[in-house]
């Protein structure tokens, strides 16, 4: 990678990074009414943008900054250390490797394979996203001493981290879905002049 493109690509993840945690910090734009933390929100779509435009470096680059955003100016939710370590660097992170689908995600969008297209970037964002509830699914575990009475630990954790994972996906696939199809030029890399 040649000097202009390794900055546009620094820029570029500090940016989208930084913007998925405003996007998650805006009240509005934030469904937030779970106890323990976990949200529906728009806030991951920055970091699927840099996974689509950059591959899985950016993308789990992108996500990573994105968890540390959390701890650092947010109101991270952190009880033991392996809760927290799953719940912001783990979890966040994974969401690069939507950048998998990269390449296909650009392809199909430049052969206008509608089909296609669709199909690539919701495989990445479902990745992504699953990838995401594994990671929240076992910190809830190692986190939730006692559930729900009745409620097993793991059912608990697994009602409640894809109570807003699953609209989550939804959301973010048809927002970014659309965005991508709408404006293609999201996708292409310019390098500096």
């Amino acid at each position: 990678m040649n000097s202009s493109k390794r900055i546009l690509f620094l820029v570029e993840v500090a940016i989208l990074s930084a913007f998925a945690f405003v996007l998650d910090i805006i009240p509005f734009l934030s469904i937030k009414f779970w106890a323990q933390g976990g949200s529906v929100s728009l806030a991951m779509i920055p970091v699927f943008i840099v996974a689509y435009r950059w591959g899985l470096k950016g993308g789990l680059l992108s996500g990573l900054l994105f968890g540390l955003y959390q701890v650092a100016f947010g109101q991270p939710y952190i009880l033991t250390p392996i809760q927290g370590i799953l719940d912001y660097g783990v979890a966040f992170t994974v969401l690069g490797f939507a950048g998998l689908f990269a390449a296909k995600v650009q392809q199909s969008l430049k052969e206008r394979n509608r089909g296609q297209f669709v199909w690539n970037v919701s495989a990445g964002i479902l990745l992504g996203c699953t990838l995401r509830f594994i990671a929240h699914y076992f910190a809830g575990v190692a986190f939730f001493e006692s559930a729900i009475d009745g409620m097993g630990i793991y059912l608990y954790s697994f009602l409640y981290n894809i109570s807003y994972l699953l609209p989550s996906f939804v959301l973010n696939a048809l927002v970014i879905g659309f965005l991508f199809y709408k404006q293609p030029r999201l996708l292409v890399l310019r390098t500096a002049v």
